[in-house]
């Protein structure tokens, strides 16, 4: 069982190839924007392996920093060093000032489920460490941070020392960088589902086979807006999963909630938090079905607060199409149903639905409800979710909160 990591011997800058980009292809570098497109690259050194590190320099061998490179992928190249600063010095600087942030802004007695590492939005492509309590989940999404694996490991040990991190490595990315699925023990001793705190409240959490590394962190403000909205309402979850929505809900002083989802074994866990947290559980609020279906068949006005979170609809470009015709369905249905004066929360984490097409969406469902429909509130980030300016593209969570008339 693996109880330590293995210590690294960091490559001198010296010895690393050099990738050099064509002319005029590196604005976006110097812009501090950390892809570089295989089409920008002039030259390609021969002692340079996929997954491996090399500096990166403009046409006239300015140097602009160092990347992380496979040629098999559109994305030929990710920075995690800009200028002279060394790549393993960068490393873990970026680590520590994303532990650190984090220590910052959350206090553990309320939350200790926390996204450490935000990806680019912390300067680490290609890596998400999310904390429970005190277990590391982290996700590896590019061959390059895969073989930066033992140097990120053995210093997140180091800043925060885990009882256990766990990889859970199951992203479609990974596909492309040559990668097969993963998930392991990486260090420490072997755990069971826990209990985390978040904002008080109290979640079950099992990492090994819930989705994504357990919950759903990114969505935490906007629980906690449902929750100041929530009085007196009629709430209806769907896409309900263990039920983090409907517990701010009931915190909220909803007159009733009822949660929905298509996995049996999801619903348990979500009535394994009620009790959890000292809610009532009533069989009838708790729903196994396909929410497509439910809203069909479900009567007019039964809710004043619809919730919509479902999973990716998008997973590849491909599935835009598609997956915008089923969420004009989802939120046409939502519109229609909900009572006069109503609220409707509708998200969508799909990384190709961007936020203008979202909202056309939105827009294409109201007309097509017949409703008066109008935004009160936008998505709220979440601290431990950052997004860099250099890279709006690490923004791929959407939510709108609608009042309905």
């Amino acid at each position: 069982m693996p109880n330590s990591t293995r210590s690294l011997q960091p490559q001198s800058t010296g010895s690393l190839p050099t990738l050099k980009l064509h002319a005029n292809r590196e604005k976006s570098v110097r812009n501090r924007h950390p892809w570089i497109f295989s089409g920008a690259i002039a030259h390609w050194p021969q002692n340079l392996e996929d997954g491996g590190l090399a500096a990166v320099s403009a046409a006239n061998g300015e140097r602009l920093g160092y990347a992380y490179v496979n040629r098999r992928c559109s994305i030929a190249a990710r920075m995690i060093a800009f200028g002279e600063t060394a790549p393993y010095t960068a490393l873990r600087d970026h680590l520590t000032r994303a532990v650190a942030f984090r220590r910052e802004h959350f206090n553990p007695d309320q939350t200790n489920a926390v996204r450490l590492v935000n990806g680019e939005g912390d300067m680490l492509p290609g890596l998400i460490v999310d904390q429970y309590a005190d277990v590391l989940v982290m996700q590896v999404s590019t061959l390059g941070m895969e073989r930066l694996k033992p140097f990120v490991l053995e210093t997140l040990v180091e800043l925060t020392q885990p009882r256990a991190v766990y990889e859970k490595s199951d992203v479609a990315a990974r596909y492309e960088e040559g990668l097969t699925d993963f998930a392991g023990l990486l260090y420490g001793r072997d755990f069971g589902p826990l209990v985390v705190t978040e904002q008080g409240l109290r979640f079950h959490v099992d990492i090994k086979h819930g989705q994504k590394t357990g919950l759903f962190l990114d969505q935490r403000e906007m629980r906690a807006l449902v929750q100041s909205l929530a009085a007196g309402r009629q709430v209806l979850n769907g896409f309900a999963y263990t039920g983090g929505f409907s517990l701010y809900a009931h915190r909220g002083r909803a007159r009733r909630v009822v949660s929905v989802d298509s996995s049996g074994g999801a619903l348990r866990l979500a009535q394994g938090n009620h009790i959890l947290n000292g809610f009532s559980v009533t069989d009838d609020d708790f729903v196994e079905a396909d929410m497509f279906a439910y809203l069909r068949q479900l009567d007019a006005a039964a809710f004043d607060f619809i919730i919509l979170d479902p999973p990716a609809l998008a997973r590849k470009r491909e599935d835009v199409i598609r997956a915008g015709r089923a969420y004009k369905d989802l939120n046409r249905l939502a519109m229609a149903k909900v009572a006069p004066g109503g609220l409707v929360l509708t998200c969508s984490c799909s990384h190709f639905v961007d936020e203008k097409l979202f909202g056309q969406i939105v827009f294409q469902a109201a007309c097509e409800a017949g409703r008066h429909v109008r935004i009160l509130h936008r998505h709220r980030q979440a601290l431990d979710h950052p997004v860099s300016v250099f890279h709006p593209e690490g923004s791929y969570l959407k939510s709108l909160l609608l009042s309905v008339d």
